[in-house]
């Protein structure tokens, strides 16, 4: 686990070098001219991401390069796709959406963009972010937002006399945002109403399923592997952490379609008032306060995210990215769209929607232009965040995460609908990770 430290290192870095002053200005890059060339990209999906998307007409004029967004999809349903074309050989386009923990799975499917970008423009990267982009020492993307989740929650609910009253008589303290995820679960049962009102709701498959089991088990004082390479999650901790999730769904305290939920699907959700609480990415801030986007704007609280049994946050945490592909027919066109795709403009595009960026100059500019506007909103939402920033971890940087991930969420599926205990799911997972990183000679038989 000693990389894990190392990481975490790294991210506190992150936080404290945002707040120097800047590095030069972006557009000291060249973006160069491909007129008559199109550039065919892969890129995720849905209410978070699409704004940055805006800009794509900014780079083709200043190009002559026009895109074609071969796909556009959540990002699990994208990385089996990329799967499929790199087992088929079919890699025909140039630029895709990647991910701190999908990234070490590719193998050589993306160049190593230090050879291809100057050192100036990559040293107005958050050093640590940028760090965590690579892969065997090869910066395989370039950061686009830093994601940590913290707590939103509904003020018409945590502020109605009421409930609050109601609350207190029963459990005797005053309800207020949770600090522990024992509170939250607490909380989330006695504030469920269902059908017009759920407690909260969790991504339930994929990678979204296992970074939150991830991340409680951490918060509980356990792990996912020791230090060979060995998976411990079919610990205490680990049960722990998973009997969380069942008493949730067992308490009908989240809809019972969560175990189909991904991002979007919560975000939606909470912005539509159907939760009390939300447990969420800093992309959706400005989505939730906006009366346009959402029924309770203006009646948006957050939190710092809460702490496990140990007293610590679990902290999971990456970064979106842009890769661009060994096969690209235009490698200067794909490098060129990461890089705009990245550069200040775009970084404050997306932080002025909550995103936390990747460029130290950016992180900021942004605090200051949300106080200065008097949205005390925004300016908090991104105090809270960068405090979860402190105890921020990546998911275990191998290639062999997703493939793990993905013999993990099911038996946590299973458990929480009831077909096996928590003991019963995390000991099958445990042996089938122990299979696989067995098999990729990690940890020795």
């Amino acid at each position: 686990m000693a990389s894990y430290q190392g990481l975490k290192t790294l991210f506190l870095a992150c936080c404290a070098l945002g707040g120097l002053a800047g590095a030069a200005q972006a557009d000291n890059f060249d973006y160069g001219k491909f007129p008559g060339y199109t550039l065919k990209v892969k890129l995720i999906g849905g209410t978070q991401y699409e704004k940055l998307y805006t800009r794509i007409p900014e780079w083709e004029k200043l190009t002559g390069a026009k895109v074609e967004i071969v796909s556009s999809k959540n990002h699990f349903d994208l990385d089996r796709e990329i799967k499929q074309d790199i087992a088929s050989g079919s890699i025909t386009w140039c630029v895709g959406s990647n991910h701190t923990s999908f990234a070490p799975q590719y193998g050589d499917l993306y160049i190593d963009l230090k050879q291809e970008v100057p050192a100036d423009v990559l040293a107005e990267y958050v050093p640590g972010t940028l760090k965590a982009s690579e892969v065997d020492g090869r910066l395989v993307q370039l950061p686009r937002v830093t994601d940590v989740s913290n707590i939103y929650y509904n003020k018409d609910v945590y502020e109605n006399a009421d409930i609050k009253a109601k609350y207190k008589e029963k459990f005797g303290v005053d309800l207020a945002p949770p600090k522990t995820f024992d509170e939250f679960k607490q909380q989330a049962i006695f504030l469920a109403s269902p059908p017009n009102r759920y407690g909260t709701a969790f991504a339930g498959k994929d990678e979204g399923l296992t970074g939150r089991f991830m991340e409680i088990v951490r918060a509980n004082g356990g792990d996912m592997f020791d230090k060979n390479w060995k998976p411990i999650f079919n610990s205490p901790e680990g049960v722990a952490a998973l009997q969380w999730f069942v008493d949730l769904y067992k308490a009908k305290a989240v809809p019972a379609g969560t175990v189909n939920y991904t991002w979007d699907d919560i975000g939606q959700a909470f912005a539509a008032g159907q939760l009390a609480v939300d447990l969420d990415w800093p992309g959706w801030a400005a989505f939730f306060n906006d009366p346009k986007t959402s029924k309770i704007a203006g009646h948006v609280g957050l939190a710092t995210a809460p702490v496990g049994t140990s007293g610590k946050r679990g902290g999971w945490s990456g970064s979106h990215s842009f890769s661009v592909t060994q096969d690209c027919d235009n490698k200067k066109a794909g490098v060129s769209f990461a890089v705009f795709m990245t550069n200040d403009e775009s970084e404050l595009l997306e932080a002025r929607a909550g995103n936390l960026p990747t460029r130290t100059k950016v992180f900021d500019d942004v605090v200051k232009e949300f106080k200065d506007s008097g949205n005390t909103y925004m300016a908090d939402m991104f105090t809270a965040w960068r405090a979860s920033l402190a105890d921020a971890r990546t998911p275990p940087l191998v290639p062999q995460w997703i493939e793990v991930s993905n013999v993990i969420w099911p038996q946590l599926q299973a458990a929480i609908v009831g077909e096996k205990t928590p003991q019963e799911a995390l000991d099958k997972a445990a042996a089938d990770a122990t299979q696989i990183m067995q098999d990729a000679g990690l940890l020795k038989q």
